[in-house]
């Protein structure tokens, strides 16, 4: 069970939740980046085509152990260029919505010198409940 947080009075968030209440299964989803998981090797190295790929990674993660996206309560992004990130945060919202659909968990996201694969140019890691 999951519920939104939303103080009365305050600005809807757009893209994330300001704080989710949920009680059962925890499931932790280690930083995912945007390689291919078989190869770990990068296909891209465009900012949005890697988010896309991390985003996908982290899905089936949750899949092992029987969550979905709907079960994401927390989320955090690692990202590596402020710029690329503000450039492209359409294209984001479409990756992102097409992997997680219309789930909005808490998020944050952290701007970084560096990832520890080079290529990286995101990293996200979650928290689900199912």
């Amino acid at each position: 069970m999951h519920r939104t947080l939303q103080p009365t009075g305050w600005a809807s968030p757009r893209g994330y939740s300001n704080g989710v209440e949920a009680q059962g299964r925890m499931v932790f989803v280690a930083g995912q980046i945007g390689w291919n998981p078989v190869s770990c090797a990068f296909e891209t190295d465009d900012f949005v085509g890697q988010a896309d790929q991390a985003l996908r990674n982290l899905v089936a993660v949750l899949r092992e152990a029987g969550a979905g996206p709907e079960h994401v309560t927390r989320m955090t992004w690692y990202v590596t260029d402020r710029a690329a990130y503000a450039e492209n945060t359409r294209a984001v919202g479409r990756v992102y919505r097409d992997a997680f659909g219309p789930h909005f968990p808490a998020m944050t996201l952290v701007i970084v010198a560096g990832l520890l694969e080079e290529e990286a140019k995101v990293e996200i890691e979650a928290t689900a409940v199912v």
